[in-house]
């Protein structure tokens, strides 16, 4: 075993990777407890992370599908969708003339590239890669496809599936890697991204609305605390899970029946498929609405700072009715709130780095930034942390 592999072993021991059930996140930057009495959720909160944000990078799909053209395909209107979710448009994956479908792990490797032209870093600066999603082209996993097509033949490379915390639940993952006692990593990739209008019933008008592809990434770097001229990034962070309501939001295994003929009596096994995603929209809304705010302010009390001193509030992109909420609930004036979710829909693991990209490149974001952000969907999961934003100005 090399040393850089040995390095590697040393910090996969003890790594606990995430699904959208469970949390991910490493001693000895957080502790674990039990909160909110009846409804206890296992939790994992912590202060700063030695990492900073160096760069960000999106890329869409060029197909638009507009409320209007949802018109023709379900029972609504342009007017019904826009006033309830705040999405006048969403971008989708489709088919390529050869009838070949578009790739998840295309958009991924874009997002990635724009991300690390940003920093200023080479593919081979790169030592770790995570890939947030839930819908990857592989079942597998799209990691080591984006791997291999920016050409960072130096990283490893894992997916990590989350749902709509993903982004969140992978920057805290990716800054236990960089800032873990007697590790060699120093630079990550940290991709959201995903596809899930390929997972929507697109005769259900309340699902199929609400649901775009995309993908988002962000360069961090592991930096020293102490030094006045780079700054932490990671500020502080919280997240929990709660698998007791993994029903209101879910894509289910489905399965179709499979006889083998073995010997004596066949067999009767599964072949693959899931059905297409289902939501208790009611419930998700009240989760989110009650959860994000506290979680928030779980993240800036483990930061040992308050909402006023907080720049701007970037919220997964779901529903403008649940950042309007919480930006209420913590005092914040919808000026501070960024959003894309009107050009994009809900993009999942990709909403926040996707939103953030945009930000950032239009000027809005400048170096030194506090943002506080937070992911919430299926598991259910939800997360915060508090960012400070660390790339140069783009020029």
């Amino acid at each position: 075993m090399t040393s850089r592999q040995n390095n590697f072993h040393n910090l996969l021991v003890g790594l606990v990777l995430t699904s959208a059930a469970t949390t991910a996140a490493f001693a000895p930057h957080h502790h674990f407890g039990l909160t909110r009495g009846s409804n206890q959720v296992r939790m994992a909160t912590g202060g700063a992370i030695n990492i900073k944000a160096i760069g960000v990078g999106s890329a869409a799909p060029k197909t638009i599908l507009t409320n209007n053209d949802l018109e023709s395909v379900v029972e609504t209107t342009d007017e019904w969708i826009s006033s309830r979710t705040g999405i006048s448009q969403r971008r989708v994956l489709v088919l390529n003339e050869d009838s070949s479908p578009q790739r998840l792990a295309t958009l991924s490797s874009a997002a990635a590239s724009h991300a690390l032209d940003m920093s200023g870093l080479s593919p081979a600066d790169i030592d770790l890669i995570i890939m947030c999603t839930s819908s990857p082209d592989d079942l597998f996993g799209d990691a080591t496809t984006v791997q291999a097509a920016l050409g960072c033949k130096n990283a490893v490379a894992f997916d990590l599936t989350a749902a709509c915390s993903g982004f969140l639940f992978g920057c805290v993952t990716a800054g236990q890697f960089l800032s873990s006692t007697g590790g060699n990593l120093k630079n990550a990739i940290v991709i959201g991204g995903d596809a899930l209008t390929r997972w929507v019933d697109w005769d259900d008008r309340n699902s199929c609305i609400l649901f775009g592809d995309g993908a988002g990434a962000m360069v961090v770097s592991k930096c020293d605390g102490n030094d006045p001229s780079s700054p932490i990034g990671l500020l502080g962070y919280s997240m929990h899970s709660n698998g007791e309501s993994q029903g209101d939001l879910m894509c289910g295994y489905l399965g179709s029946a499979r006889s083998i003929a073995t010997k004596n009596e066949p067999t009767q096994l599964s072949s693959g498929s899931y059905s297409p995603i289902t939501m208790n929209g009611k419930k998700v809304y009240q989760f989110a609405t009650r959860e994000v705010p506290i979680v928030i302010e779980e993240a800036l009390a483990a930061a040992n700072m308050d909402i006023e001193q907080v720049d701007w509030l970037l919220l997964h992109q779901a529903n403008i009715r649940i950042m309007e909420t919480v930006a209420k609930r913590l005092g914040l004036p919808m000026e501070k709130v960024i959003t894309n979710l009107k050009s994009y829909g809900n993009t999942s693991a990709a909403s926040i780095p996707l939103a953030l990209d945009e930000a950032v490149r239009s000027g809005l974001v400048k170096k030194g930034d506090v943002i506080a952000c937070a992911g919430f969907g299926a598991g259910l999961s939800w997360g915060a942390a508090i960012l400070r934003w660390g790339g140069d100005a783009i020029e």
